[in-house]
């Protein structure tokens, strides 16, 4: 019988779908508040794959919709009580279970300061969704699996809804509709990412490596080969792999690059050079046959996939990739050892 977590990996087109047809008209209204009042930067708090998720909005929101993003400490307010200035900020706490109680602190912070406050969360009754002004509900369903899949990238998309309504580009918007098929094709790569799961099988460490929106797709796939297959997977953007943990490949060292088409192509592949260069285990999952074509182990993505929306579609190879490790080592990827579903930290 299917595990939860498998079951969960291969819903996300069809969550996808539900998501972008039911929120697009609270989307909306968010967009509407913020055209009246644009706040002068976003202010983001999340924990764990959530947090990932909001590094992914610091490029999104920064690149189309101009606005500077901070993404927020916890602690200061929750434990050294020093709340910073949000009164001019957007305040969006992300959370799937909307439980966490320093993401709720940060924006229940903002909302007192005068800022504009919103939620984005799997839970439309949560302590997170009434602290906020306005809510964004994932529309995921229950996720069974303590691993976050289908919670992470409607994450994403909640964020990619919302940078294409702000922006008001018709061409993002359409994009959008193109997601749910972009995922079946990711989900087509599965044999691929088996291929790269065996070669893992006896490594107990190795880099995960993105840039720019994919960063945080590295960190994101770095958390899961963690947290399902116990394998110390380092996540890197490759601007910083070369100012030290380059130093740590060698022969046969395992490293997956994360490089879609786009502005970040050439660095990340003259990076697969250097790594193959040094005679390291290189896989990639990408969307540039060249690239393809020097690492026998590759997952390839849609060819039509947008760079900016590629996170949401690279991230399913490297779950599989994870998932696939896990159940080659024989470990419950429903339940992995010390971890529970909801997490709370104050």
């Amino acid at each position: 019988m299917a595990s939860s977590l498998e079951r969960e990996i291969h819903e996300q087109p069809d969550v996808l779908r539900r998501l972008v047809v039911g929120q697009m008209p609270a989307v909306r209204r968010v967009v509407d508040r913020l055209r009246k009042k644009p706040p002068r930067f976003l202010v983001i708090a999340a924990r764990g794959t959530s947090d990932n998720a909001a590094v992914y909005a610091k490029y999104a929101f920064t690149v189309y919709n101009r606005v500077p993003v901070v993404l927020a400490a916890p602690s200061i307010i929750t434990l050294y009580d020093s709340p910073p200035d949000m009164s001019e900020s957007l305040v969006i706490g992300i959370s799937q279970s909307g439980r966490g109680l320093d993401v709720c602190a940060v924006v229940e912070a903002g909302r007192k300061q005068g800022a504009q406050t919103l939620a984005i969360t799997n839970d439309g009754v949560s302590a997170l969704a009434d602290a906020a002004d306005d809510v964004i509900l994932l529309e995921a369903g229950e996720e069974k699996s303590v691993a976050a899949t289908k919670t992470y990238t409607t994450e994403l998309t909640a964020i990619a809804m919302l940078t294409a309504c702000w922006t008001g580009s018709g061409e993002m918007l359409s994009e959008l509709d193109a997601l749910p098929g972009w995922m079946d094709e990711a989900l087509g790569q599965e044999p691929a990412s088996q291929a790269i799961a065996g070669s893992l099988a006896d490594q107990q460490q190795m880099l995960v490596v993105g840039r720019g929106y994919n960063f945080a797709t590295s960190l994101e796939i770095a958390l899961k080969l963690k947290e399902l297959a116990y394998v110390l997977a380092h996540p890197y953007s490759a601007a910083d792999v070369r100012h030290g943990p380059i130093a740590i490949v060698e022969k046969g060292f395992p490293v997956l690059v994360i490089a879609p088409t786009g502005k970040t192509l050439a660095d990340l592949a003259a990076l697969a050079s250097e790594l193959l260069a040094r005679e390291a285990s290189v896989a990639v999952i990408t969307n540039d046959d060249a690239l393809r074509a020097r690492c026998p182990l590759a997952a390839r993505l849609p060819a039509a996939v947008s760079e900016w929306l590629s996170p949401i579609v690279a991230v399913i190879p490297g779950q599989l990739v994870a998932f696939h490790l896990a159940k080659l080592k024989g470990f419950d990827v429903d339940h992995p050892r010390g971890l529970r579903k909801v997490t709370i930290t104050v």
